[in-house]
């Protein structure tokens, strides 16, 4: 008898899988944070016999070092990933008991990485359950360009190569069980629905239904832009990642608050977006602790540049410190929580800035739509859909270097949904600019009698990125 118990991390848009039977299990790419997988496998009362990575991650620092060294399993890593700790070489076919009659066989397929390794797990010779990481998605694949520009089409024709070889090894029933595809950029597309197998793939994944050259072209001619902070992630992941340490970051006060504003750090500020405009400590800035925050801080900050982080409660500052610590910002400089009045110094007031609708836009008399912009922060791949007629386009994550490229006059900023509106809004009333939040849904626009223009419709994006 065996189990699988996924563990889901939302926020990056990945999931790490813990799989066993009675009295040991294989943990698949797990995150930074290695006590949920700690807590999962003591739940099942199992002992934690291999840690296993599908590749060297270049969205996520793994914890994967660490689990093995607490939990005493030998750490699978594929053979050729070039890494600079022990760990146990997997090689195309190798096998590991895992548990009495469980056996997990590495199956090479590169495409995601030169390197990449799914793994199957077989009970009394039989595959139940593939593990594919960034390989096989659900009804797509693992992006072919992170590794090396000049590699990334030979890359995406292996994507093709190792979708058809699982599907020729493995039976139409086979659980697949990605990594990645719930929004994390590493998928080449938004994963459709949560679970899938081998043979629903076989009928409705790209890589099946198309020809291999027809599929490279899509393949190659929809990836986005690649967040900034991917950079960062595989050599922190080959060089072995440090323990997290999830301890309590220092309190600051409102003094000093000020003075790590004034000394160019970031401070970032984890309530909700209308919390946020209503009234807000000047020079922070809005990332949303329940929205995209790890994906988005790290994309935008300068990395390495000190993070101060305000909430409510001690429990959001910690939610955020745990996601943060997961793409590579491991300790937050400080961190004030409470009412807002009490980040402010004594004879300093809150600042404000309002929120609207694409209907509020659109009653703004002709005369006053002069005076103001209308700025555009969705990706490039979005707006080729449609866009306000007159519109000034920032990609949100493009925005903090070009703030000097929006004209003057109040900012009416909009997304597809209000979340990057409201970081683009808090770096804009950072920055000293006037500005109006739309939180509001794009499709809202038209229904609003904004004029619309409409490129096309190639390539409109991925809507588990879009708010």
């Amino acid at each position: 008898m065996f189990f699988v118990d996924t563990l889901e991390f939302a926020g990056l848009g990945n999931r790490s899988y813990l799989a066993g039977g009675r009295a040991a299990a294989v943990v698949i790419d797990p995150p930074r944070d290695i006590d949920r997988v700690l807590a999962a496998a003591a739940r099942r009362g199992v002992r934690i016999a291999y840690v296993a990575e599908t590749h060297v991650h270049n969205d996520y620092v793994t914890g994967g070092l660490e689990l093995a060294r607490i939990s005493g399993a030998r750490y699978l890593v594929p053979a050729e990933a070039a890494v600079s700790f022990a760990r146990t070489p997997v090689a195309d076919g190798d096998t590991v008991a895992v548990d009495e009659g469980l056996v997990l066989r590495a199956v090479a397929t590169p495409g995601h990485t030169p390197h990449h390794t799914s793994y199957v797990l077989e009970e009394a010779g039989r595959g139940i359950t593939a593990f594919t990481g960034g390989s096989l998605l659900i009804g797509t694949v693992g992006r072919p360009d992170l590794v090396e520009p000049r590699l990334t089409e030979q890359l995406a024709r292996a994507q093709y190569a190792s979708a058809h070889r699982l599907a020729e090894e493995l039976d139409d029933e086979v659980a697949v069980l990605p990594t990645h595809g719930f929004g994390s950029f590493c998928s080449s597309a938004q994963a459709e629905g949560d679970t899938t197998t081998i043979g629903a793939e076989r009928r409705n994944n790209a890589a099946f239904t198309q020809d291999v050259d027809t599929f490279v072209a899509e393949l190659l001619a929809g990836l986005e832009d690649v967040p900034a902070y991917y950079t960062h992630m595989a050599p922190a992941n080959a060089a072995g990642p440090a323990p997290v340490d999830l301890t309590p970051p220092e309190p600051a006060d409102a003094e000093q608050l000020a003075r790590r504003l004034a000394a160019g750090e970031w401070v970032v500020d984890l309530r909700n977006r209308v919390a946020f405009a209503a009234g807000h400590l000047a020079g922070s800035f809005n990332f949303e602790g329940e929205g995209k925050l790890a994906t988005y801080l790290a994309w935008l900050i300068p990395w390495g540049k000190p993070v101060t982080l305000l909430a409510e409660t001690p429990e959001q500052v910690a939610d955020a410190q745990r996601e943060l610590a997961r793409v590579g910002i491991d300790r937050p400089a400080a961190a004030a929580t409470g009412a807002p009045e009490s980040w402010v110094r004594d004879g300093e007031e809150l600042r404000s800035f309002p929120r609207a609708g694409f209907a509020d836009l659109a009653a703004v008399p002709a005369d006053e739509r002069k005076d103001l912009v209308v700025l555009d922060v969705r990706r490039d791949s979005e707006r080729a859909a449609a866009y306000i007629e007159g519109s000034v386009h920032v990609p949100i994550h493009e925005l903090r270097e070009r703030l000097q490229e929006v004209p003057p006059g109040v900012v009416w900023v909009h997304c597809a949904g209000g979340m990057r509106a409201a970081i683009a809004a808090s770096l804009l009333d950072a920055a000293g600019r006037d500005v109006v939040a739309v939180d509001d849904a794009f499709d809202a626009a038209a229904a609003a009698g904004l004029p619309l223009t409409h490129p096309g419709t190639a390539g409109q994006g991925r809507a588990d990125h879009a708010g």
